[in-house]
């Protein structure tokens, strides 16, 4: 089995070749098809996130990620063999059928875990290509046949993201559709925010206007249907804001997760609006803390999505013949590549790569 794997933070990628796994217990084996490059990818390659305010980078390694480490939390595969014990829990799943591989894994045991939202474990958290390896590579095991979701004739290479970015982005919006009646805010036009563009559409929502500051990626954003487009550093940013949205801003979803996006969203929202952080670029937050009561603004986190969650997009990605995002397929043997690419923004939509 050939894979590349994290075995030094900030260091490239090495080639490793081992004996291709045999599945155990519950355990599926899964020929790769393939696997999203994604940017919480660059946050384990780099060994950590930046928390602004002077404070110690939050480390990877103190959260329990240990080296080496193969990456790829956005896989789909072909099953070719289950473990002992998989088979009578497989279901309609069966060799030869290619599916998505749902990441978010956590004890799988405690009342979070149970209840359905693994994804938010805090005893003991086990995402496929963080804590445990990933897709970067042409096999992977994947622990319980449960977490493996049917394309059922989606394309592979297309439908991968679905398992980071599409569910990240589906609930993220699940999270602000009281206000699909009006336009909503999303900032950042990368993977994530073409995808959002995609979802919002299918699930009823009018609209949305897409802050970027990459021209390019705001053209594509226009491409996927953005109802306006406003660069995040333009000095009038905030009012071209306003100006687009003809009314009130009820919703902002932030997919960059920066001071300066993260203000700048803040700012826009009318009372009692809802501000919903995704990602992870980093950084301290910027809010002046009176307005949040003075606005009754809600600001909130959005992590993922649980299996349901992801199951529901699937479904929906069918019944509504959602468009993929723009994808750029890549062999594996340029994963290196693929992140230093998404690393210097140079990447449009989503790298994935191609055993």
């Amino acid at each position: 089995m050939k894979s590349f794997q994290v075995t030094d933070f900030n260091a490239p990628l090495k080639e490793v070749d081992l004996p291709t796994p045999q599945p155990s217990g519950t355990q599926v084996l899964l020929k790769v098809k393939a696997a999203g490059v994604c940017h919480s990818d660059l946050h384990i390659w780099e060994g950590g996130y930046d928390l602004g305010h002077g404070r110690k980078p939050l480390s990877l390694r103190d959260r329990g990620v240990s080296l080496p480490r193969t990456m790829g939390h956005e896989t789909v595969g072909e099953v070719l063999a289950f473990g002992p014990d998989a088979k009578a829990a497989a279901g309609d799943l069966k060799l030869g059928d290619v599916a998505l591989v749902y990441p978010w894994l956590g004890c799988g045991k405690c009342e979070t875990c149970l209840g359905g939202d693994e994804n938010m474990c805090v005893v003991k958290p086990n995402a496929i290509g963080v804590y445990c390896d990933g897709g970067y590579a042409d096999h992977i095991t994947v622990p319980h046949p449960k977490y493996l979701l049917n394309l059922k004739g989606l394309d592979p290479v297309t439908a991968a993201p679905y398992a980071c970015s599409g569910v990240t982005t589906y609930s993220a919006l699940k999270k602000v559709e009281a206000s699909f009646n009006t336009p909503i805010v999303i900032f950042g036009a990368g993977g994530l925010g073409l995808m959002a563009l995609s979802l919002l559409k299918a699930m009823g929502g009018k609209g949305a206007i897409v802050v970027d500051i990459d021209a390019r990626k705001r053209e594509a954003a226009e491409q996927a249907g953005a109802l306006a487009t406003v660069d995040g550093k333009a000095p009038d940013a905030l009012e071209q804001l306003a100006a687009k949205a003809g009314g009130p801003i009820r919703a902002v979803i932030d997919l960059v997760g920066n001071a300066a996006t993260t203000q700048l969203g803040f700012d826009c929202l009318t009372k009692g609006g809802k501000l919903v952080i995704v990602g992870l670029f980093g950084g301290g937050a910027p809010w002046a803390l009176p307005l949040i009561p003075i606005k009754a603004i809600t600001i909130q986190g959005s992590y993922v999505g649980n299996l349901r969650e992801t199951q529901e997009l699937l479904d929906l990605v069918r019944a509504k013949k959602i468009a993929p995002i723009p994808v750029t397929p890549m062999p594996l043997a340029k994963a290196n590549e693929a992140l230093i690419d998404l690393q210097k923004g140079r990447l449009v939509g989503r790298a994935v790569l191609t055993p």
